[in-house]
């Protein structure tokens, strides 16, 4: 009796397992590849520009924070971006500068900027988020010349 391979005249030779492994090997190394290119392509992988500068002054910076007694929270709505700050006692503050950078947590090509306004409670910007976490980039001058950074999360639901 005859072995079916004998009888379709196929024979596994070693070139053909040497191609199954080139092919096999070969796309997983293209998707390996393209994936750190996208990776490296879309998201910069820096806080700050300067690490070891602003490590210096990180205590100083959080204590500085501390005192201020704010928090600050983050919601979207309706198509607007609200923002509000409160402090220790849970009143709505008004900084004397205000700047926040809306993006995803890893591909900074969707970061964008809103023009926040005042609304007496806090602050609002028309911003169309699509579905999804975002994060938002705070930053504040207080009165007194306290600067006051915060990472907050914000998740978008529809």
């Amino acid at each position: 009796m005859m072995s079916e391979t004998a009888e379709s005249g196929f024979r596994l030779t070693g070139w053909h397992v040497l191609a199954g492994f080139v092919a096999f090997f070969g796309v997983i190394i293209t998707v390996n590849v393209y994936m750190a290119s996208q990776a490296i392509g879309t998201f910069p992988g820096l806080e700050v520009d300067n690490t070891y500068v602003f490590s210096q002054q990180f205590d100083e910076r959080v204590a500085d924070q501390q005192r201020l007694g704010w928090q600050v929270a983050a919601e979207d709505r309706d198509g607007w971006i609200h923002l509000t700050v409160t402090d220790a006692a849970g009143t709505p503050v008004r900084p004397q500068e205000i700047h926040a950078v809306v993006g995803r947590p890893t591909d900074s090509t969707d970061d964008r900027v809103p023009q926040l306004a005042w609304t007496g409670q806090g602050f609002e910007a028309p911003l169309e988020l699509s579905e999804g976490k975002w994060i938002v980039r705070f930053s504040a001058i207080a009165d007194d010349g306290t600067e006051f950074l915060q990472r907050l999360d914000l998740h978008v639901t529809r």
